[in-house]
């Protein structure tokens, strides 16, 4: 893992945890966010579509296995799911905006559910330029969240009527790779949103993505 984003990561963990450093700690997850944000950002200065669509580690088991179409899309479409259906209880952008047919996406699920040339198919579907409008509508929602949480909001847990609801949206596949999230997520408090997957979710995939654009340069 890049050291400076997991030195970051880790002081906003024990930052948020502490009353008298909580304001801190969301600062420090504001500034993580703006550098990683800047690396989805400085990717489209230098890829193509065709490249944004390529699965060079195809065979692989780990999170770079993906295109970085999808690997974008999924860490925004998740991260929608979770602040606005399960924390702000209320519609989420994809659905308020009409994301679905301004990124000419075939499913209005995470994309867990897919593989391998599914993925690749999918991607290429992608109108990539409305995926980046996507992109920032969404950080600019969560940020919102976040600059309006307390310390005592960090132990809002997820009810079982939240659950519910997010069931009836049907934005979780019911394929086992997939379905998992549900229960993922609502077990979590606040807290526990807040580092996966708000925070921890991101560094993955784009340094999975990193790791894809490299392959693809070096081409």
């Amino acid at each position: 893992m890049n050291k400076e984003w997991s030195e970051l990561n880790k002081t906003m963990q024990l930052q948020i945890k502490k009353k008298e450093t909580f304001s801190l700690g969301i600062n420090t997850l504001l500034i993580l966010r703006k550098i990683l944000l800047k690396q989805i950002f400085e990717m489209r200065d230098v890829l193509n579509n065709d490249e944004f669509c390529a699965i060079p580690f195809i065979n692989t088991n780990d999170y770079h296995n993906k295109t970085i179409t999808y690997s974008f899309y999924h860490i925004f479409r998740i991260e929608d799911i979770v602040v606005n259906t399960l924390i702000k209880k209320r519609e989420q952008i994809f659905f308020a905006d009409d994301y679905k047919a301004r990124m000419k996406t075939p499913i209005i699920t995470t994309g867990n559910e897919l593989k391998k040339q599914e993925i690749a198919k999918f991607s290429s579907q992608l109108d990539i330029d409305e995926l980046y409008s996507y992109i920032t509508d969404m950080n600019s929602s969560t940020t919102q969240l976040l600059q309006s949480l307390t310390y005592q909001d960090l132990k809002m847990k997820i009810t079982a009527a939240d659950k519910e609801n997010l069931l009836l949206t049907n934005v979780v596949s019911n394929n086992e790779n997939a379905i998992w999230l549900i229960n993922y997520w609502c077990k979590k408090n606040l807290q526990g949103l807040i580092q996966m997957p708000l925070s921890r979710h991101w560094i993955m995939h784009i340094e999975a993505s990193l790791r894809i654009k490299n392959k693809i340069i070096k081409r």
